[in-house]
């Protein structure tokens, strides 16, 4: 189970975060109260270990701002958080060349269960069928927030909905996971990894150590199709 800790916002907490276990620390360069600047992430990520992966969470910008953020700020994946933009994928995996990695990012409402599984299994297919993109995050969408929003979906409706939808992507979970209830999430869309943010917080900005441990540990012992 692969999993991302996000929304770091100092080197303590991504220390930690890799200490106990984590495959990718996250970065928000999205508009956030936890927002970071590339600047401020370039003092972090060369104190990582170098197998743990360094993701920058953008919204939908120009390429050719997102490529230079995540190259001042030492990261090797960008995630891509703003609705699927199929021509900004191809200009970004031209300028990355090889170099950087992208996930995608589509969005589940919470208040449209039914709806959500059309459009999210079109937009599976749809990214898989560009061949540009291996990962995709499938974050809660509340209202008009994309994501952060700390509340889940519902996981075992989109299990089966997007079950055969593109099946050679990796998925991963987000969207109001926490330690006491990452197990279930896992069960019901059976990702290939989860990333959690707000979850594993003692306030915004700054990680519970206790949550963190807890919600690593959690998501190890998790089996897919078992809680």
């Amino acid at each position: 189970m692969w999993i991302k800790i996000c929304a770091n916002t100092n080197l303590e907490d991504a220390q930690l975060a890799a200490e106990l276990g984590a495959d990718a620390i996250g970065f928000v360069f999205a508009p956030s109260t936890r927002r970071v600047t590339s600047a401020e992430v370039a003092k972090i990520t060369p104190h990582l270990p170098a197998t743990v992966e360094r993701v920058g969470v953008f919204h939908a910008l120009d390429a050719y701002e997102i490529a230079r953020g995540a190259h001042e700020a030492g990261l090797d994946t960008v995630q891509l958080h703003g609705g699927v933009d199929l021509a900004l994928m191809r200009r970004l995996h031209k300028l990355f060349a090889g170099q950087v990695k992208m996930i995608q990012a589509v969005h589940w409402s919470v208040d449209e269960d039914g709806a959500s599984a059309a459009v999210v299994a079109a937009q599976l297919r749809e990214i898989a069928q560009e061949g540009l993109v291996d990962r995709v995050l499938i974050d809660s969408k509340v209202g008009a927030a994309l994501g952060g929003t700390g509340v889940s979906f519902d996981w075992h409706t989109a299990g089966t909905a997007l079950a055969h939808a593109a099946p050679q992507l990796k998925l991963i979970v987000a969207g109001g996971l926490r330690h006491e209830n990452v197990a279930e999430a896992i069960h019901g869309l059976k990702p290939w990894g989860v990333d959690v943010a707000s979850g594993v917080e003692s306030e915004p900005g700054k990680k519970s150590p206790e949550k963190l441990a807890a919600f690593i540990r959690k998501a190890r012992e998790s089996k897919v199709g078992s809680i």
